[in-house]
């Protein structure tokens, strides 16, 4: 069964562009590191809750945007393996200038409890 990692982040929205050139940068180093699928999408209708929401859950200010992301992997344990591989691989010295606060980032593995398709 796959696995999925999920993330939430705030990015300045001057950074729109320069966090799709991250992303379009390292989608591929997952991929070599046996990611199935990588889906990065920028905020277009996040409410703003009464008790939380998305914009309370990364601490996000009027000038960011919320980013939510997620990357398929066959398996708990090809995604601990890629991970790895990802965070060990020399390609991310490119990143030295990150487009967002880290410290604000919510991320963790999922295991699909429901997976179903049209058809």
């Amino acid at each position: 069964m796959s696995y999925v990692d999920g993330f939430v982040i705030a990015v300045p929205t001057a950074n729109k562009e320069a966090y799709r050139t991250m992303a379009e940068k390292t989608a591929p180093i997952f991929f070599d590191h046996g990611a199935l699928r990588l889906m990065e999408t920028w905020e277009d209708d996040v409410p703003h809750g009464k008790l939380t929401d998305f914009h309370r859950a990364v601490q996000a200010t009027a000038e960011e945007a919320v980013v939510f992301s997620w990357i398929e992997w066959p398996s708990r344990e090809a995604r601990d393996a890629g991970m790895k591989a990802f965070m060990d691989d020399p390609r991310l010295k490119e990143f030295t200038d990150m487009p967002f606060d880290g410290a604000r980032m919510i991320f963790g593995g999922f295991t699909p409890l429901v997976d179903m398709r049209p058809g």
